[in-house]
């Protein structure tokens, strides 16, 4: 059986977690290193993996992610590779997202949350590098599986080619060339039912709210400084009154949401106010 996805959540958290910076802050100074995900994974109901966007990791790191968080209630988004995004520019990446996904992901079972593919401001849009890319990709664990099966010999640390549950998959896209805004671009998006990431980015890229998936997927990295800047409370109820306007009603989505001003310890203070203000608009 797939996860049931009939229960519309919000999901709101922080893109990463491993900061040095942030301990004597956010983490209390008697809470060592390797217990910084435990500590953040009680305090939110997600947190956005992003060193897989850097480097494959292996089964075990997986499966260490998994045992330091809640049984319940609780997923990761897992960001995806940039020699995928960045280096194979999305083309001819059969083998490089088999890595990927059998370097430990199915371990993630029910806490499995969206995959982010961030794509970089380098390249333009075009519609059949993006409908390709997007068929490739699984659309649960069992189609994960047959993706790992096509790892290569990068993978040095071992392969995980079974999912330890059947869940469903979403995907969502990050992108930062002014000529993915567009219908074009959101169409393809909506054919897949995959979600177009509403980022803020303090004015760097080009903005926009475009809904196209039955979740939404919010990064929020800075309104005025691009990963430094903090949210006002002003901004931070406008943005639960967005996520409330997206949840709610006959089209009710879920919602993720990570903050990724992390530069000056603003994110974890700045989900977690966010996160209380969600709250109070369920009562």
């Amino acid at each position: 059986m797939l996860m049931d996805r009939a229960m519309t959540r919000r999901y709101v958290g922080i893109s990463g977690y491993d900061y040095p910076g942030w301990r004597g802050t956010f983490y209390p100074p008697d809470v060592p290193r390797r217990s910084w995900l435990g500590f953040a994974s009680r305090v939110f109901n997600s947190v956005e993996l992003n060193g897989t966007f850097y480097s494959l990791k292996s089964p075990a790191v997986f499966e260490r992610w998994v045992a330091e968080v809640p049984d319940e209630d609780f997923v990761f988004a897992v960001k995806g590779g940039r020699f995928i995004t960045h280096n194979l520019k999305l083309r001819n990446c059969e083998s490089a997202l088999g890595n990927f996904f059998a370097s430990g992901i199915l371990a993630l079972g029910n806490k499995t949350g969206p995959f982010l593919w961030q794509l970089p401001a380098t390249y333009r849009f075009d519609a059949e590098r993006m409908d390709s890319f997007m068929r490739s990709l699984p659309r649960d664990s069992g189609d994960g599986e047959a993706v790992a099966r096509q790892h290569d010999y990068r993978l040095k640390r071992g392969a995980l080619l079974r999912a330890t549950a059947r869940v469903a998959y979403r995907h969502a896209f990050e992108v930062r060339h002014p000529s993915y805004f567009s219908d074009e671009f959101y169409d393809i998006l909506r054919a897949h039912g995959n979600a177009f990431v509403i980022a803020d980015t303090a004015g760097k890229f080009d903005y926009a709210e475009a809904v196209t998936a039955d979740f939404v997927y919010v990064r929020l990295h800075g309104s005025s400084a691009l990963y430094s800047s903090d949210y006002t409370d002003e901004e931070l109820t406008a943005w639960a009154a967005r996520i409330r306007s997206w949840t709610a009603g006959a089209q009710r989505r879920d919602a993720y949401v990570y903050f990724d001003n992390d530069a000056k310890v603003h994110a974890p203070y700045n989900a977690m106010q966010l996160a209380d203000l969600c709250a109070q608009s369920h009562s």
